[in-house]
């Protein structure tokens, strides 16, 4: 894949341009976050899990971001409808597996999604992308035990078992499609010290796979870009607190010549 700065660019821009409503079922910890990240980078969020509505909901969307981060059963019952629905409609399902490994109820609830439905990309730390293929994995909550590295080629044999593209988030992230992987190495230590960031990745893939045909490409530019805002506002973060509110104000800033310069992406075989 060719992975010129101009094409991450071009897809930020399809971004801004088409707005593309992106509906979110995901954790109380991280609403706030996602939705201003979706807002910053210029998609149109809905948070929505009611049973009662999520049909009607997704109905509505260019994509579908499930989240398991703050289960219960309704909840999952509201996620299968609007995955149903998505599949229906065939608009991109994104699911982010978070903290499975840790409780045999998420890994069983991540599972039965992926059972359900076609899953576009599927964004997880390394212990969370590791537990939906070896039984044996463990995660630390909803923290990874391990680096991003060691989940690829669970990554690889989950591409292949369920189709889905598989993103790796970590120091470097790995984005896991039939043909290749792509490594993005852009960010800043500090942000995995605040909550939230691994989920407002996945929903930025969310908001790329509704405007770019390619889901590789489109998780590509969401990582890339989630890499980069997180640099920008590192450079004028104080610590966590700021470094979330800059980043909100890096994603909305951010140029083509930003991108140019600070990508650091390859594909691998």
């Amino acid at each position: 894949m060719d992975l010129h700065p101009d094409r991450i660019a071009a897809a930020v821009d399809e971004v801004r341009r088409r707005s593309p409503m992106v509906h979110n079922i995901t954790n109380f910890v991280v609403m706030n976050t996602t939705a201003n990240a979706l807002l910053a980078l210029g998609a149109s969020p809905v948070m929505a899990h009611a049973p009662e509505e999520v049909e009607e909901m997704a109905g509505l969307a260019q994509a579908l971001v499930i989240n398991i981060g703050t289960l219960s059963g309704h909840w999952i019952h509201a996620m299968l409808l609007a995955a149903r629905e998505a599949e229906r409609r065939k608009i991109p399902v994104i699911l982010d597996p978070v903290g499975a490994g840790a409780t045999s109820y998420r890994t069983k609830t991540a599972l039965e999604i992926m059972e359900a439905v076609p899953i576009s990309v599927i964004r997880g730390n390394a212990s969370e992308i590791r537990a939906l293929i070896e039984s044996d994995a463990k995660t630390k909550g909803v923290d990874s035990l391990v680096g991003s590295d060691s989940a690829v080629a669970s990554a690889k044999e989950l591409n292949r078992v369920r189709k889905s593209v598989v993103c790796i988030s970590g120091e470097t992230d790995y984005i896991v499609g039939p043909a290749e992987t792509v490594c993005i190495r852009n960010g800043h230590p500090l942000m995995p010290r605040v909550t939230g960031l691994g989920c407002t990745a996945t929903a930025l893939c969310g908001a790329f796979a509704a405007v770019v045909d390619d889901p590789v490409l489109a998780t590509a530019a969401a990582m890339a870009v989630m890499g980069i805002a997180g640099e920008m506002a590192a450079e004028k973060a104080a610590g966590p607190g700021t470094l979330q509110l800059y980043f909100l104000d890096a994603l909305w800033l951010m140029t083509e010549q930003d991108i140019r310069e600070r990508l650091k992406a390859e594909a691998i075989p």
